[in-house]
């Protein structure tokens, strides 16, 4: 085995584990995003469960967060919040930086 061997190896498995987390971050972020759309529509703490879950299926659609930001503010308008797409942006960044905190927490 040689350095370079060693060293190749070394960053495949760094972007691995960093692509990882960042899937990790993402769907704690829109769990929390679901939950706190469920409170501004009211839902119980069961249908918001299922709610937030629903917000984390839903970022499969297609690739970046733009399908989450189209469900959240269509269904919140639906439920009759006021609300528009900076709120929900400005929401987005918010949970980013809380789940990262609590990924990094969790693994203390």
């Amino acid at each position: 085995m040689t350095t370079f061997d060693d060293r190749e190896r070394g960053f495949e498995a760094k972007y691995a584990h960093d692509e990882e987390m960042q899937f990790r971050i993402l769907a704690r972020r829109n769990r929390l995003l679901g939950a706190w759309a469920a409170r501004l529509m009211g839902l119980t703490e069961a249908e918001a469960e299922s709610y937030a879950k629903d917000v984390v299926r839903a970022d499969f659609e297609e690739a970046g967060e733009e399908d989450v930001i189209r469900k959240l503010l269509g269904d919140l308008t639906a439920a009759g919040v006021d609300i528009d797409e900076a709120r929900i942006r400005d929401a987005l960044g918010h949970k980013t930086v809380d789940a990262r905190r609590q990924l990094m927490e969790a693994k203390e």
